[in-house]
């Protein structure tokens, strides 16, 4: 099969070919599991952070968390999924189940916890392998190309809506409006009518789609809102927007980080963090790690439901590395997915 791996860690500015394109045996599945025809993988900047070294991967490894395709070949003890069905594959590729955090559907911060496409090969290929308890049935109101980042960039999108704890009318800040963000927009204009939602984002491009989904506001990301906010949700790889973001809160608020890493570049904007300014009287900042199960098969059925679709840029299967590049760039617009198959 075709795969695209990560062989080294590179800065992608530096080597804009990160990824290498290796012919590779099919993987075999194991009794439980299942092998894929992968058909579409979503592109998160997920990618970057472990090319770049942020998120250290298992190497090589096939990157590729949002992960569409056909069930192949189902092993022997497969009980869940057919040969032919349609599959997908989230970040969570595998957690122990035995622990306190899995007994008490916290399975997300399992210390066993494997990501796929980081810790196991992923969706960068033509085929992959994944047990049945950690693929998901995808509905049939979705393409294979909308489904991809519903997988991540949506799961994680809905994760960290639900983690802001905001109530219908309370207003949200995004920071960056990407493949993620774009997809909360879309939740939020459903689920929270009456929310009015503010963008912070340094692309005029992300700026004006973001308005163009009903947001009510969109400046830079070092700008002053209109009003104070009572949630917002960071999903830039920078330090500089959560400075900004802690003081365009209400008392009481809460910021969301919806990162896997971030970047060191303007680290030390934070030397500058002041506690009266940014953290006090009672502001909250959580982060997100990774996702559960739940999180992704509830996605998928409120997405299903209430017609929530991806704004998608899709590039073919041999380009890779430049859906990389360009995530790295900032020509953002949706999300990206690459058409494997």
């Amino acid at each position: 099969m075709k795969a695209h791996v990560i062989e080294n860690l590179t800065d992608v500015l530096d080597n804009p070919i990160p990824l290498t394109l290796r012919d590779l045996p099919v993987p075999e599945p194991g009794p439980n599991d299942i092998l894929i025809h992968v058909s579409a993988c979503g592109v998160c900047h997920t990618e970057l952070d472990e090319i770049e070294g942020r998120a250290v991967p298992v190497l090589p490894v096939i990157p590729g968390h949002q992960v569409v395709g056909k069930v192949e070949l189902a092993g022997s003890g497969v009980t869940r999924f057919k040969e032919g069905e349609r599959v997908g594959v989230a970040w969570i590729h595998s957690a122990c189940g035995n622990c306190g955090f899995c007994a008490n559907d916290q399975e997300n911060l399992c210390t066993e916890f494997k990501a796929t496409g980081k810790d196991v090969d992923g969706g960068y290929a033509e085929y992959m392998t994944v047990s049945e308890d950690f693929a998901y049935p995808i509905p049939e109101v979705f393409t294979d190309v909308e489904a991809a980042p519903l997988l991540c960039a949506g799961a994680i999108g809905y994760r960290s809506l639900r983690l802001t704890g905001l109530k219908n009318g309370q207003r949200l800040g995004l920071t960056g409006f990407g493949g993620s963000a774009h997809l909360v927009m879309k939740i939020v204009r459903n689920l929270l009518p009456d929310t009015e939602v503010f963008v912070f984002a340094r692309n005029a491009e992300e700026r004006s789609f973001a308005l163009e989904l009903g947001a009510v506001w969109a400046g830079g990301p070092n700008q002053k809102a209109p009003v104070l906010i009572k949630s917002i949700i960071d999903t830039t790889p920078a330090w500089v927007p959560v400075m900004h973001a802690l003081e365009n809160l209400t008392p009481g608020g809460r910021l969301v980080i919806n990162a896997i890493r971030k970047e060191s570049r303007d680290l030390s904007s934070l030397m500058k963090l002041d506690y009266s300014r940014h953290i006090w009287l009672e502001k909250e900042i959580k982060s997100v790690a990774n996702v559960t199960r739940r999180d992704v098969t509830n996605f998928l059925a409120l997405a299903a439901k209430i017609d929530i679709r991806p704004k998608v840029m899709i590039y073919p299967f041999a380009d890779a590395n430049g859906a990389i590049y360009d995530l790295k760039t900032k020509k953002i617009r949706g999300a990206k997915v690459l058409k494997v198959s």
